[in-house]
């Protein structure tokens, strides 16, 4: 990973895995979202409004930017014309030069060319209606494609029969820059978490936030873990899941097959830099399999993986589970 590991600044204590909750925060703010939960959370109450404003406008530009699921989406204009190239916004640019440098740094474990793949598995449309329709057997996928996909300033051209999907890097993306911006308007320690996808800025030495370790969003108790500013995300095969065909499906798609990863791992978690470098770790992690723990330790990020059975592996000075208590860092 180009990402250095995080530094005393991040101020890990704890673990942390997927969709987490804020502990014992006041000025709070949470609502539905892209089939999961945005959490805006600011050391300051009156940044609180501004910050989730911002959030706001930003997973709106991103949603019309980059939607699978908005035939109006920028995305979807993309993949209609597969071999043609289109003009494009600087937004639908940035998140997709992010989703091309995530598939480079991961050596193409996450790529954003899996998009025909997750429709294949049933995932075309709303996660919670993911399955419901007939196995769409004339989805073909045509293997990794990432080098292939051209982008200047303002086109962009993806070859013949490769659908883009840039779902995993545009939320944590979002995460990034809406806490960033959100801390430069309101110059007050500022948290987003999308889902697991979490950023946080303005914290420097000051006190991080506590957050609770969930897989599930809607749980309301676990270990506690405090972490400042950079991000963190968590990559996890147990939530997105649903049938299809009699078949388990679920969301994490592996490049070369262009099936549902079917590895030993259930849930990835990686703190690093920035929360795009955090989930680009995380979910090569689970796409890698075996080959997970050595490539985490060469990329020098901290992690925390649970294998399907339970077992609980920690790379790169990642905290022990044992204690986790919430109590002053």
């Amino acid at each position: 990973m180009a990402t250095p590991a995080p530094t005393a600044a991040h101020r890990l204590r704890r673990l942390v895995t997927a969709d987490t909750q804020i502990a014992g925060a006041t000025r709070l703010a949470s609502w539905p979202v892209w089939s999961t939960t945005a959490t805006v959370v600011v050391e300051e109450a009156g940044a609180l409004d501004p910050a989730c404003a911002q959030l706001r406008v930003t997973l709106a530009a991103v949603e019309a930017a980059a939607s699978r699921f908005r035939t109006d989406s920028e995305l979807s204009r993309v993949n209609a014309a597969a071999g043609s190239w289109v003009e494009v916004s600087p937004l639908f640019g940035t998140l997709l030069r992010a989703a091309l440098e995530a598939a480079q740094a991961s050596g193409g474990a996450v790529d954003p060319t899996v998009g025909a793949a997750l429709r294949r598995a049933g995932y075309d449309r709303d996660i919670a209606l993911a399955g419901t329709g007939s196995p769409p057997v004339t989805v073909r996928y045509s293997g990794p494609r990432w080098p292939e996909v051209e982008l200047t300033a303002d086109r962009v051209r993806v070859p013949p029969g490769v659908e883009l999907d840039l779902g995993a890097t545009a939320k944590a993306w979002t995460a990034d820059h809406a806490a960033s911006r959100a801390y430069a308007l309101a110059g007050t320690p500022v948290l987003v978490n999308l889902g697991g996808d979490i950023a946080v800025a303005g914290c420097a030495d000051r006190r991080p936030f506590p957050l609770i370790i969930a897989e599930d969003h809607r749980a309301t108790a676990g270990p506690v873990v405090w972490v400042g500013d950079g991000g963190v995300a968590t990559s996890t095969t147990t939530v997105r899941r649903w049938r299809l065909a009699g078949r388990d499906q679920h969301h994490l798609i592996d490049p070369l097959t262009g099936l549902p990863t079917a590895g030993p791992w259930r849930t990835a978690t990686v703190c690093a830099g920035t929360c795009v470098a955090a989930n680009t770790a995380s979910t090569a992690a689970i796409v890698f399999g075996d080959l997970a723990l050595p490539w985490l330790r060469e990329a020098g990020l901290p992690a925390r993986l649970v294998s399907n059975g339970g077992t609980v592996r920690t790379v790169n000075a990642w905290p022990a589970d044992a204690g986790a208590t919430l109590g002053a860092p």
